[in-house]
């Protein structure tokens, strides 16, 4: 008996354009279904209709009835909301391709150029749940039966394209291949409309096509004029992607994806890497689709080392030229990178071919990014209006360890046709503008997370995406310069400002209202006079007593009857800096002998923008008055407590010779640093002169930033991710610290092994002596201030719950009833699932999550999903929670959802790490500009002495400006990492639950007494970790009441 397709020609073009996997075929494959229906490719919606109707064959039916179901959607009016209007889309990326699919459910004509003739890129795109459903609910399951399959959500750029692609034919889109759009043409005369510059000569009917619409997704480097695009820069950052041939033999369906590893918070995995392979990474991923899809983050000085980069260039693009990089080292790099993250079990790891038939491998920068200042534009010439609007790379590159690119590019797409339809219904330019940019202010802010949960009811309606949605955040009156009525200045390229925007009105004190602050804290301190920015404070007095004011119940003033100057200002600094978070910007030499009062000033503001809102009441400020727990206070004493720890670990060394390190508690003599002339004016590592703005101080010395890196790898030196050598007085990363006694099971030990301070700890500056007063060494310690108990808020508990911080080694926990290592265990374990990143599933949730599994977008029955193969481990982890829990025959679902479950806590822990890695390079680059702009201003204010006063007083004014700032920015850096240490802290959980699990998972009969220990070891570590938890929740609590205390001002 003859096939369906053997006797009716459609249905065999019909199975080719489902099953083509170039693009070309796809196209001759469309080509020739309407051909045998008699149609014409391009004739819009109704060609779709009738396709339909023609086409009466059981395979397209399925596929029909998504569309239509799509269609149906009210918002597209049944296909006439956009009737007579004319698009055309610029590019036939996945963003584009998605804006012209909605353009034409909306009844537009939709015409797309594309300047490539083939769909070549392999790389990986991460998918988010709303585009997962998107997609299915456009027929990918038809078009390609693999999507999404396995414990991770993603699909290849080019498979992508191609889907994408035949919904869009089948919708009557025209697309023209082998053009590029150059620009437009405006229309000559009253009467005509705007056309589309194009190369190279394209046909009659594209040349003289005119339109009223304009979408550009045509990628970063191509934005049409009048649109400004703002630059986001950080440090270096070099990415690389290789892609390699995915034979889907057993072997290879047997490895697992790798959602993501960052050394921000893996630093163990990446220092085997290194010692494995030299090569040094910031991050890598693995995505198994079409290809073997690995993509990393490289260090430049590895590259150099490996002959990846022939030369050192300052210039990226030429660092990364073709000619600078060495194809054959670049393939060794990538695939040594991959063997060692899959532990060599994808076997001979061959190369993809690119678009040129090269191995499909390339060295990429992501340092600058562009975004673009506004998504739309309206142009008007000879009364004809024409609407731009961008998409995809053009509206705003994605960082691509987010995974957010296809997922904000789709919603860019959603709203961008959006717009359209209000442009069609008539509403004013203006006012579509405003709408557009109200959605555009939104764009950046979206998650999983923050959007509408139920994704099965998005659409083209921004409120069935957006909660809280605002179309008039952004007024018509703002958005006048977006409509122009002749074409302006090409496009323009600003450096990014967010990192040194003006800082809010009254955050930056005049140098009077400085001086004034300052006498009103220190107004009714006996001996204090503050009449200047300079001599007033030389004695050390008035340092004191704004010390005192801000916390009180750390010396009473009389104490300082009789101290000398010296020793009060050291005193005041340190104290300043270990209890208020206010690092040193000039030595105390400096401050008693008068000689840098442009530090002093830049020095006292930073007291002033951090407890401006301080009430004021004469005389001292009573005891119980709030203090603040800034980030930088916490991280200067979760530093100072891993120095202590690391003193008390060598001195606890046999072979340590140097004596041991005294007592926090014991009385020190201000630091020899302090007593050095101009010690601050000095790099400490480089010996060139600091300005002020370039100061960074730690442990009691000053450095440029640049020069603050590891002594090995040079990677910048975060607060409290270091420590300094005492043999070699060489400053390190935690991951290249050298460790007490070189002991091997101490060698990899990173920032999630620090011990965090805690309120018992005494790890104050000692009171300043008093001549004749005998020595405190031998007397007890001051009584430290009452403490309160304190509760965290709702939001803040469950922002916690996570964190697990290690106590003080010097604090003595309570007593507890002695317990067998099974209930620790279970007490550990009950409630936590944290190694696969969810709770333990009760029967009652399971219930849910299996009914969860049945409807979502991932399931499907059109297409089985693959059976996902795992480890043992992880597969008798998760045997062992489902049987115990009595569920294992009750829902089969289970183990598919818990590992998905699994895999998708790890990526949101990967984009966090990222986005902090991110975020930080932006800041070290922003406070590069600060320091140079403060050292202009600094020569000039020291240099220039016959300006006149009033030009003086505005450089001032503006120096004090960027020292906000930079505090700010400091702040900001702090407030990061603390985040870094919950990251290292989850990693060091996860790691004691898998290996706690392998005891647990043992019978106990069958246990040794060496089993036990080691149980029993584990256990302990686990308890501590949960201990750890309380310094942290302890900070944040006292900032929170701090912010309270403060936030009402006077009034409160």
């Amino acid at each position: 008996m003859a096939s369906p397709t053997s006797i009716n020609p459609a249905h065999a073009h019909f199975e080719s354009v489902l099953q083509a996997q170039l693009c070309q075929d796809v196209l001759s494959s469309f080509q020739g279904l309407c051909r045998a229906l008699g149609l014409e490719p391009g004739g819009g919606l109704p060609q779709y209709h009738k396709i339909k109707a023609q086409l009466n064959y059981w395979s397209a039916k399925s596929l029909w009835a998504k569309l239509d179901k799509r269609a149906s959607q009210p918002v597209y009016q049944q296909g006439r909301a956009c009737t007579g209007t004319k698009c055309l889309v610029v590019g036939a990326g996945p963003c584009g391709l998605r804006a012209a699919v909605e353009l034409a459910m909306l009844g537009a004509r939709v015409v797309l150029v594309e300047k490539r003739t083939k769909f070549s890129r392999h790389n990986v795109l991460h998918l988010w749940p709303f585009t997962i459903h998107d997609l299915r609910a456009l027929g990918a399951k038809k078009f390609y039966g693999r999507f999404c399959t396995g414990s991770l959500d993603h699909i290849s750029i080019r498979q992508l394209q191609l889907l994408l692609l035949k919904v869009a034919l089948l919708l009557g889109v025209e697309i023209h291949w082998g053009v590029t759009f150059t620009g437009l043409q405006p229309p000559p005369r009253k009467g005509s409309g705007w056309r589309a510059q194009l190369q190279p000569s394209p046909p009659a009917q594209l040349a003289i096509y005119e339109f009223d619409v304009l979408i550009s997704a045509a990628g970063g480097k191509f934005v049409p004029e009048g649109f400004t695009v703002r630059e986001m820069r950080g440090k270096l950052a070099i990415g690389i992607t290789a892609n390699f041939v995915n034979g889907r033999t057993v072997e290879e369906t047997q490895v697992p994806e790798i959602s993501g590893v960052a050394r921000i918070y893996n630093q163990s995995f990446f220092q085997s890497l290194l010692k494995a392979t030299g090569i040094d990474l910031e991050n890598i991923v693995y995505y198994k689709d079409d290809t073997h899809y690995f993509v990393m983050t490289a260090k430049k000085q590895c590259l150099l080392r490996l002959g990846v980069l022939r030369q050192d260039w300052p210039e990226t693009d030429r660092l990364l030229g073709s000619a600078n990089v060495a194809p054959e080292a670049l393939q060794r790099f990538a695939r040594a990178a991959a063997d060692f993250a899959t532990h060599g079990k994808l076997g001979k790891l061959e190369f993809a071919q690119d678009a040129h038939g090269r191995p499909d491998v390339s060295a990429f920068d992501f340092t600058s990014m562009m975004r673009a200042e506004s998504s739309a534009r309206v142009q008007e010439k000879h009364g004809a209006r024409l609407l731009l609007g961008l998409v995809g790379d053009c509206l705003v590159e994605p960082f691509w360890p987010l995974g957010t690119g296809v997922a904000r590019g789709f919603l860019a797409a959603f709203d961008a046709a959006w717009m359209v339809k209000r442009w069609a219904e008539g509403a004013g330019p203006l006012e579509v503008l405003a709408e557009r940019e109200s959605l555009y202010q939104l764009l950046s802010q979206t998650s999983p997370e923050n959007m509408h949960r139920n994704v099965a009811q998005y659409g083209l309606d921004p409120a069935s995406r957006y909660p809280n949605l605002n179309l008039r955040a952004v007024t018509p009156s703002q958005v006048r310069d977006l409509y122009d009525v002749e074409a302006k200045e090409p496009v323009q390229r600003m450096s990014d400002k967010t990192d040194s925007r003006k800082p809010a009105t009254g955050s930056v004190a005049t140098q009077e209202e400085l001086l004034h602050w300052c006498q009103e804290q220190t107004a009714g301190y006996p001996g204090v006079h503050v009449t200047d920015l300079s001599s007033s404070w030389a004695d050390g007095l008035a340092l004191c007593a704004l010390v005192h004011r801000l916390r009180p119940g750390l010396l009473e003033p009389s104490e300082l009857q009789g101290v000398g100057a010296l020793e009060a200002t050291s005193w005041a600094l340190k104290m300043a800096e270990h209890e208020l978070g206010i690092t040193p910007v000039l030595s105390a030499q400096a401050m008693v002998a008068g000689n840098d009062p442009l530090g002093l000033i830049a020095y006292l503001s930073h007291f002033h923008s951090a407890f401006k809102s301080t009430p004021h009441n004469p005389g001292p400020v009573s005891q119980g008055s709030p203090g603040t727990a800034s980030a930088v206070l916490f991280l200067g004493k979760l530093q100072r407590t891993l120095q202590r720890t690391r003193a008390q670990v060598e001195a606890e060394t046999p072979s340590t010779e140097e004596p041991p390190v005294p007592e926090p508690d014991v009385p020190v003599t201000p630091p020899s640093q302090y007593q050095e002339a101009s010690a601050e004016d000095l790099c400490a590592l480089c010996g060139e002169h600091l300005y002020i703005l370039e100061r960074l101080c730690a442990n009691g010395r000053f450095f440029h930033r640049s020069c603050f890196r590891c002594h090995i790898c040079e990677a910048t030196l975060w607060p409290s991710g270091y420590g300094q050598h005492p043999g070699d007085g060489h400053f390190y990363c935690l991951q290249h610290l050298p460790q007490p006694g070189h002991k091997e099971d101490s060698s990899d030990r990173g920032p999630e092994s620090q011990d965090l301070p805690t309120h018992s700890e005494n790890n104050m500056p000692s009171r300043p002596s008093i001549p004749g007063a005998p020595q405190e060494g031998t007397t007890p310690v001051p009584s430290q201030p009452t403490r309160q108990l304190i509760r965290l808020s709702s939001p803040e508990r469950q922002r916690l719950s996570s964190l697990h911080l290690t106590p003080d080694p010097e604090m003595e926990a309570p007593p507890k009833p002695p317990r067998s290592c099974s209930v620790l265990a279970r007490q550990a374990l009950e409630g936590s699932f944290v190694g696969w990143g969810m709770p333990v599933q009760s029967p009652q949730v399971l219930v849910a999550v299996e009914k969860e599994e049945e409807e979502s977008p991932c399931s499907s029955d059109e297409e089985a999903e693959e059976d996902v193969p795992l480890d043992s481990d992880t597969e008798q982890v998760l045997w062992n929670l489902a049987k115990n829990s009595g569920t294992m025959n009750s829902y089969p679902t289970w183990r598919r959802t818990l590992l998905r479950r699994a895999k998708e806590e790890e990526m949101k822990r990967f984009c966090k790490a990222q986005a902090i890695q991110r975020r930080q390079n932006e800041i070290e680059a922003a406070l590069r500009e600060l320091e140079a702009k403060g050292t202009e201003l600094e020569l000039a204010l020291r240099s220039r002495s016959s300006s006149p006063e009033q030009q003086k007083a505005l450089w001032l004014e503006q120096l004090l400006q960027l020292v906000q700032k930079k505090n700010s920015l400091v702040a900001e850096e702090a407030e990061l990492m603390i985040t870094v240490q919950e990251l290292n802290l989850e990693e060091k959980q996860w790691q004691l639950d898998q290996e706690l699990r392998t005891y647990m998972n043992r019978e106990e009969t069958l246990k040794t007494a060496a089993d036990r220990q080691a149980e029993d070891q584990v256990l302990r570590k686990l308890v501590d970790v949960v201990n750890q938890r309380d310094a942290l929740i302890r900070f944040q609590e006292e900032r929170r009441l701090s912010e309270l205390a403060s936030g009402p001002g006077p009034q409160g």
